[in-house]
């Protein structure tokens, strides 16, 4: 992670110290210390001791909960972005009578609202940064996060291809394609970029266009020609 890419990086300010807290919080409390310390400082320069002063807790209370800042980092990873994912899933499996445009169109609404906040942000860019340095936890967060979204994603994208409502695309492919549009332009987007990096378009503008960037690509009647 670069000095500059933690500059224009937004992560939340240290815990209130002064308030005592209950051990059923404290967990929580850990974790949020923890994102907003492995976002000023990336994952392997963030100090277990700065993590414990953010949270308002000595240094031996983290080792209660955490053995290891790897596994703290998968923490991180658990309540900021596969509690979301454990959320979407949920609502599909609700909406399963909903048809799978308007499933889709939802999800990714969600999603981008998602993907448009400090904390996912924060996650990202330590992935993209830090994580080849850290193949355990490559392989943990391709496991828990790309590969599970990408699986919600595309079981609606083959259920709307086998009801006609989208044209037949490989739905593995299409949902990469998906995911990597919603986050890179929400990345644009938003002030995770210096300003003179960020798109000109406001944050709604830009999710419409990805939606409808994604609908028109998808559309029965599209066609496609092959790049030779």
């Amino acid at each position: 992670m670069t000095d500059q890419s933690v500059a224009h990086m937004t992560v939340r300010p240290p815990l209130d110290s002064g308030r005592r807290r209950a051990p059923d919080e404290r967990p929580a409390q850990i974790v949020e210390a923890a994102l907003a310390a492995f976002g000023e400082h990336g994952l392997a320069g963030a100090r277990l001791d700065d993590i414990a002063q953010r949270a308002g807790v000595a240094k031996g209370t983290i080792y209660l909960y955490f053995p290891n800042k790897e596994e703290l980092f998968r923490e991180v990873v658990r309540r900021t972005i596969v509690a979301r994912l454990d959320q979407a899933e949920r609502e599909l499996a609700d909406a399963a009578a909903t048809g799978p445009a308007e499933l889709l169109r939802t999800f990714m609404a969600g999603w981008w609202e998602f993907v448009c906040t400090p904390e996912f942000q924060t996650v990202y860019r330590l992935v993209v940064g830090e994580l080849h340095r850290f193949p355990d936890l490559a392989d943990f967060y391709i496991r828990e996060v790309p590969a599970r979204a990408h699986r919600i994603v595309g079981d609606v994208i083959t259920r709307g291809v086998a009801e006609g409502v989208f044209r037949p695309v490989d739905p593995a492919v299409a949902t990469r394609m998906i995911a990597s549009l919603l986050i890179a332009q929400a990345m644009w987007a938003t002030k995770a970029l210096p300003p003179e990096q960020r798109a000109g378009a406001s944050a709604a503008t830009t999710r419409d266009q990805v939606c409808q960037f994604v609908f028109h690509a998808l559309r029965p009647d599209a066609k496609c020609e092959a790049i030779r």
